[in-house]
């Protein structure tokens, strides 16, 4: 296969601090994610958000004691094979079964550290730059190298600290641990993948499936296909997400989100990509689109930095969905991207402040303002990359290394 023509500069560029973005926004949210009362925020660290904070020992409305060890959603008292503890997150098991009501879903972690789906793109980009550096292989079989990957840095002790995974990863290997032998390579695991999304056809989709932080995931696949048309790189993306994601419903919102962050690294204005995207049908059409620009004028009757400003957009997320089911997630997310088009740390510490789902919500947001100040002429301040925690040096060798 020929190798493919030089990637521009400023393509380059766009996708690094778009991986950059990505982390910085969801560590920033991290000591505050799920915090649906914003006041908890500034009660709880003595002000707004302004850099890296360490998660608090207390989370004042955590339900991990009530999520399910052993698949998706809750528990509901049933007696489940358990996927935490044996499968993956292998000694966190306590943490989840533990009477304490109020422990935080990523206790133990330092200022500056990422979340499991971000730390699980930068898995994904690494093994895509080991595979194919160029991009010049078939999708199959880089898509057979990343779900081998998965399963190995999930199924390994050690590859990480955090004690909260999302219903995805616990329905995933609940399927696969039933598995007669489950399977280990990336061929025999696409395998098992493409059959066990044939078999949910047949079944209610999981709501806990649609939910935003199956876009984290997206990002690297996103970042590696930039340099082909918006067409492909949304159809290879979705085809991507249908592996770890058996839920139909989902696959429209990856392709909108893949169109905006492929537009936005190749020089698209986020705002248009923005007013384009929440046109859809998908997310309401032009009711929604007239929603976020009322939203926004609210918020803009307030002075700049200002806490009431900070409050509208509170409310206006509050409006929008603050919680991790995609269509409303995702609308709030596009709400910040707009607003913040050209303001990359003012968005993320919004995000972060405004609660909610705002680690997977960030790290959507943080990719496309990242790559959108590429465009803006500003790259993302040295700060909030040296600040990175235990990822910063992983991080730093992947958008070195990336196909560029």
């Amino acid at each position: 296969m020929e190798k493919p023509p030089p990637i521009p500069d400023r393509l380059k560029r766009a996708k690094e601090e778009a991986m950059w973005g990505m982390h910085i926004a969801d560590a920033i949210a991290m000591p505050v994610h799920w915090y649906y009362n914003a006041d908890d925020i500034k009660w709880g660290y003595g002000g707004w958000l302004t850099g890296y904070n360490p998660p608090n020992k207390k989370h004042p409305t955590s339900i991990l004691t009530i999520s399910n060890f052993g698949g998706s959603g809750r528990a509901y008292g049933q007696k489940s094979q358990q996927v935490i503890g044996n499968i993956i997150l292998h000694d966190k098991l306590p943490f989840w079964t533990s009477r304490d009501r109020n422990i935080h879903y990523h206790q133990g972690m330092s200022a500056g550290d990422n979340t499991l789906n971000t730390l699980m793109a930068l898995q994904m980009l690494q093994t895509i730059i080991r595979v194919d550096k160029q991009a010049i292989k078939p999708d199959s079989l880089v898509r057979e190298a990343v779900l081998e990957d998965y399963v190995k840095f999930m199924t390994t002790p050690g590859t990480h600290n955090d004690t909260y995974c999302e219903s995805f990863h616990r329905s995933f290997f609940k399927d696969w641990m039933t598995e007669s032998k489950p399977p280990k390579l990336g061929a025999d695991i696409v395998k098992f993948a493409e059959t066990r999304l044939k078999n949910y056809q047949n079944k209610s989709e999981d709501s806990q499936l649609l939910a935003i932080g199956a876009l984290v995931l997206t990002i690297p696949w996103i970042i590696r296909t930039a340099h082909q048309s918006e067409t492909e790189c949304a159809n290879s993306t979705v085809e991507l997400i249908k592996l770890t994601h058996p839920t139909p419903s989902l696959y429209p919102f990856v392709d909108l989100y893949a169109r905006l962050l492929h537009g936005v690294l190749n020089g698209k204005d986020l705002r248009a990509g923005v007013l384009e995207v929440s046109d859809h049908s998908v997310l309401g059409g032009s009711q929604t689109r007239e929603e976020l620009l009322s939203l926004i004028g609210e918020a803009e009757r307030h002075p700049k930095g200002s806490e009431k400003r900070l409050r509208a957009y509170q409310n206006a997320l509050s409006d929008l969905g603050m919680a991790c089911y995609i269509e409303g997630a995702m609308t709030s997310m596009l709400f910040l991207a707009y607003e913040f088009s050209n303001d990359f740390e003012g968005g993320v510490l919004a995000n972060a402040n405004c609660g909610g789902e705002n680690c997977h919500r960030g790290g959507a947001l943080g990719a496309l303002l990242g790559a959108a100040s590429v465009q803006n002429g500003a790259d993302i301040p040295q700060k909030w990359k040296d600040g990175l925690g235990v990822a910063k040096s992983r991080v730093e060798t992947a958008v070195r290394d990336m196909n560029c």
